[in-house]
């Protein structure tokens, strides 16, 4: 078991590729999905995901089989081991397995559990004792590089990346060339009338969450040019629990024409919805990704400045596709890069970044890319 340096394979090798829960950490997968099958076409690539991305998994062209790793299934172990041996059994030993989560612990574990003859990305010793040591590699020095999200990442590695993208850099740790920024995902023709506008305004970080008031404004406005809006999300209890929505959501039903389209999608379907809406509107979350993907003209709500500093790691995550607007808050601040993104809340009273991200400048780009959509407003 070897860091990968881009040694050769044997031929048609079997490739595993390790994802997380995170449905945008899927959709920024797929240009090295796709990478991999453009550089080993006779490859058998299986992909260890999750429940929540199962949708898109099972429709990804790239993906020969899948399981998921992140589940609340009894026979969880029972299964795993099965499903390993089977898979082995039919295309070999595991040649190479691919890390696309460095902090999940599972991840770690199973990468270097099923003994894959070399390894891209982070994983543990043969013994599991501690992590296995990464070769001095320039590509490999970005593995040891604590801060991915910063300026000063990009300059010390400019030799080999062209960006701070995870997309980019996913593909640079396993020695593939595709176009980075190219994402892909299936989607599925909806089956009801698709809103002009769809929203997203929940976030599993508060930090990265704008104020109601503000959205409030933003639909008021979508209302007063006769766009008809949709609220997506996961179903209402899940939108409690697992993303922060508080009263939010209930308010915008109770004040506003908003259509409730909440838990009533699958992935594919929603990816579909972002295919037939005029925009998107949403915070820094996985449906900003997905319709990102899918070349949905989006705006994302981001608390960051005009130097890319604020509440989220934009630099990281934001995606560089033409049809992707960010905003820009008037107001800098450090803290949350200071804390790695690790701070649920803002560490500062008032949410100022957010507070000083004027509904008005909002709907100014809001405006631009209706216009780019072809909408013209009453």
């Amino acid at each position: 078991m070897q860091i990968f340096t881009n040694q050769s394979l044997r031929a048609k090798p079997h490739i595993a590729v390790f994802s997380s829960t995170k449905v945008g950490n899927f959709v920024v997968t797929t240009p090295l999905l796709r990478g991999l099958k453009e550089k080993y076409p006779d490859c058998t690539l299986d992909f260890f995901g999750s429940e929540t991305t199962k949708d898109f998994e099972i429709h990804c062209p790239y993906i020969d089989w899948r399981f998921s790793l992140y589940t609340q299934r009894l026979d969880f172990l029972d299964a795993l081991s099965q499903a390993v041996n089977q898979r082995q059994q039919l295309a070999g030993i595991y040649d190479l397995a691919i890390n696309c989560d460095g902090f999940s612990e599972i991840n770690l574990v199973m990468i270097s559990a099923i003994r894959p003859t070399y390894i891209a990305g982070i994983a543990l010793s043969l013994d599991f004792r501690d992590k296995l040591k990464v070769a001095e590699h320039p590509i490999h020095k970005i593995l040891l590089d604590k801060d991915w999200n910063s300026r000063e990442f990009l300059q010390r590695h400019q030799d080999i990346l062209q960006s701070n993208y995870i997309s980019e850099i996913f593909c640079r740790i396993a020695y593939i060339e595709t176009d980075f920024y190219q994402l892909e995902l299936p989607s599925k023709e909806p089956h009801f009338l698709v809103p002009d506008v769809l929203i997203h305004v929940t976030a599993t970080r508060p930090a990265k969450m704008w104020s109601v008031y503000y959205w409030q404004q933003v639909i008021n406005w979508c209302e007063s040019q006769g766009l008809t809006i949709g609220l997506i999300g996961s179903h209402p209890q899940e939108q409690q629990t697992l993303y922060n929505a508080g009263h939010t959501e209930e308010y915008f039903l109770e004040t506003t024409s908003i259509i409730d389209m909440r838990g009533k999608t699958s992935l594919i379907e929603l990816a579909g919805a972002f295919r037939r809406t005029r925009v998107c509107i949403s915070v820094d979350s996985g449906p900003l990704h997905i319709a990102a993907a899918v070349g949905c003209p989006t705006l994302a709500v981001f608390g960051n400045d005009v130097d890319g500093d604020g509440a989220s790691p934009i630099r990281l995550w934001a995606s560089r596709q033409p049809h992707v607007k960010l905003t820009i808050s008037d107001f800098k601040c450090t803290l949350c890069q200071e804390n790695s993104f690790k701070n649920k809340e803002c560490l500062l009273d008032n949410h100022p970044c957010m507070a000083y991200l004027s509904p008005e400048s909002v709907i100014n780009q809001l405006q631009g890319l209706l216009l780019s959509s072809n909408f013209l407003p009453c």
